[in-house]
C-alpha cells in the first residue's frame, strides 16, 4: 500500500512544477497502514476569507498543506492549475533556488480561495 504525495517543487529551470510521488505505508497493522514517522517543525492553521488570492511567491520553508475546508487553487507560471478540496493535500517545496533573486515572472506559484466557503488549511512545517 502507498500514499500519493503531491509535491509542488522548483525544477532545474527555477520554475514551479507538480509531481506525484509514492509514499510507502510500511508501518502499522494490515487494517491501518501508516507511513514512517516524519519529523516536523510545527503546525499552523490558516483561514483565508472568500476572495483571497496571493501574488506569485515561493514557499519559505518546505511544508505539508492540508485542506480542511473550502477549495484552494494553486497556479503555476506556465498557466497550469490544480484545485485542492477538503481532505486533499500537497507538499509545498517550491523554494527559491539558492542564490536567485525572486522574479515574479519566473519563480513561484500563486494561490487563491475558490467558491462560497472560506479556505481553511493546516500547514505542517518540514525539516
Amino acid at each position: 500500500m502507498e500514499f500519493t504525495k503531491v509535491v509542488l517543487y522548483t525544477a532545474q529551470d527555477g520554475r514551479a512544477r507538480f509531481r506525484d510521488e509514492p509514499l510507502a505505508l510500511t508501518e502499522g497493522k494490515p487494517q491501518a497502514r501508516l507511513s514512517p514517522l516524519m519529523a516536523s517543525g510545527g503546525l499552523q492553521l490558516r483561514m483565508s476569507p472568500v476572495g483571497f488570492r496571493s501574488e506569485f511567491h515561493c514557499t519559505e520553508l518546505a511544508q505539508w498543506v492540508f485542506i480542511l475546508g473550502g477549495r484552494m487553487e494553486i497556479g503555476l507560471q506556465d498557466g497550469s492549475v490544480r484545485i485542492f478540496e477538503p481532505g486533499q493535500h500537497f507538499y509545498s517545496a517550491d523554494l527559491l533556488p539558492p542564490g536567485a533573486v525572486f522574479d515574479p515572472a519566473r519563480h513561484g506559484h500563486r494561490s487563491r480561495q475558490l467558491g462560497p466557503d472560506a479556505l481553511v488549511t493546516a500547514f505542517v512545517r518540514g525539516y
